[in-house]
């Protein structure tokens, strides 16, 4: 019977890549929203 270890480095190291990705993209997302946001608004004081 071949039991997983309690502790899994590599999967541990994937999950916190994983993690660090997400984080990067939806940090960029509101970023970009945020200069949307701005542009938009810039844009609609002009006229």
């Amino acid at each position: 019977m071949n039991m997983l270890p309690l502790v899994d480095w590599t999967m541990g190291a994937v999950l916190i890549g994983v993690f660090a990705l997400v984080c990067v993209a939806l940090v960029a997302i509101v970023m970009n929203m945020m200069k949307t946001d701005k542009t938009k608004d810039e844009s609609t004081r002009a006229e």
